[in-house]
């Protein structure tokens, strides 16, 4: 199985994937609402081609979130270059991040050591779909979605068509999508509390800019004249609509701006009316399941998110989590005492400590050794009795 958590899946993921071919008649718009299709657009990617459904399951949502940014590269690198090199496609999206991104000291020694293209490529993406590496330290910035990774796949259509990156673009496509969110927010009739969380949304997101400096009153002050490609123009209409649907309903007012947007960027109505039925369904059905609309507040997010990810690597891990614990005697004769009585503090330190030395056993489980990581324990003591049912069950030999 293919793992985004280990070096070399890239490799892996191209010598394993059965990767779509680009049909030749295939248009923009249809490339474009193929990829949406998937969920990429709005950072919440249901299904890739190619990967058997029951594999997303196996998968954390950073390690999803990889795959599917790598799958969205490929697929405008073919629909651009209209080739399938995996080869040149590798260094030439290494290419493009080693230009998008600073280079600071740490990036310069990553740069200095012997690497593939393809290893180079992990290291940008594991940068760009922040991992839980580090639970405390790590900057809030970028945690909140990955709703804008498309903005990535644009700015490298750019540097496929012209070599780099436009001068400014990134800086600029930002400017334009906060203004353009801030503009649908004004147009609603009814303001509510998930507008505000939103504006929270945007501004956690965003690289190059910040949504307190956004000030646009109206469509014509946007500066659409600098996107002429097609692509740009979908995705502007998308996240309007995203915008104001985050309340759970888009009314006619809103429907109209949505239009007069399409016309303003030159998309015929068709393509408006699909965006906004293919918003309606996609988020209706799959609300609960996006964490920008279960967003309240940036530390408590950023806690659930981790909670999922240790959840996850618990049941990765869970054969040999087992294991590691029927062999310690002493924690296991406290955690069955724990089911009857009250543990004092001495017994409860015991249980921290002799799981946490457990957890050094297991390269995935060092996260509880981290700043902080030993806050998350009780996700792991919760989660014992499904690992040792016999345990804490009197009727069943252990």
């Amino acid at each position: 199985m293919i793992n985004p958590s280990v070096h070399g899946w890239i490799e892996k993921y191209f010598a394993e994937v059965a990767l779509p071919y680009l049909r030749d008649n295939l248009t923009a718009e249809n490339w474009y609402e193929e990829l949406r299709d998937t969920g990429f657009i709005y950072g919440h990617t249901l299904q890739l081609p190619g990967i058997p459904p029951e594999t997303n399951n196996l998968w954390s949502v950073e390690e999803r979130s990889k795959i599917a940014l790598l799958y969205a590269l490929f697929a405008v690198y073919q629909f651009t270059t209209t080739q399938q090199d995996r080869l040149d496609f590798t260094q030439k999206a290494s290419a493009f991040y080693q230009e998008m991104s600073p280079v600071g000291i740490g990036q310069l020694w990553k740069n200095l050591l012997p690497a593939t293209p393809a290893q180079k490529l992990e290291s940008f993406i594991d940068g760009r779909v922040q991992t839980n590496k580090d639970i405390f330290r790590k900057n809030f910035s970028h945690i909140v979605t990955n709703a804008l990774l498309f903005v990535d796949v644009l700015a490298f259509r750019h540097f496929l068509l012209k070599g780099s990156i436009p001068e400014k673009y990134l800086k600029r496509i930002e400017e334009t999508l906060m203004g353009l969110v801030s503009l649908a927010l004004r147009v609603k009739g009814e303001k509510t509390v998930h507008d505000d969380l939103l504006i929270k949304l945007f501004d956690a997101s965003v690289r190059y800019t910040k949504f307190s400096k956004i000030n646009i009153t109206g469509i014509q002050q946007l500066p659409f004249e600098a996107f002429k490609d097609p692509l740009e123009s979908y995705y502007f209409l998308d996240m309007a609509a995203l915008a104001l649907w985050n309340d759970g309903k888009i009314e006619n007012e809103e429907k109209y701006f949505v239009y007069a947007l399409g016309e303003y960027l030159q998309v015929d109505d068709s393509f408006t009316e699909t965006a906004l039925a293919f918003t309606h369904r996609f988020i209706s059905t799959h609300r609960s399941e996006m964490h920008y609309f279960n967003y309240s507040h940036p530390v408590k997010h950023f806690y659930d998110q981790t909670a999922q990810s240790v959840i996850f690597l618990i049941k990765r891990n869970k054969k040999r989590l087992t294991k590691e614990i029927r062999e310690s005697k002493e924690l296991m004769q406290l955690l069955a005492q724990s089911t009857q009585r009250d543990l004092d503090a001495e017994e409860k330190k015991k249980i921290k400590k002799q799981l946490l030395d457990v957890c050094k056993t297991i390269p995935s489980l060092t996260i509880f050794l981290l700043p902080g990581g030993s806050l998350l324990l009780p996700l792991l003591i919760k989660f014992i009795p499904q690992l040792l049912p016999s345990a804490f069950n009197e009727n069943l030999e252990d």
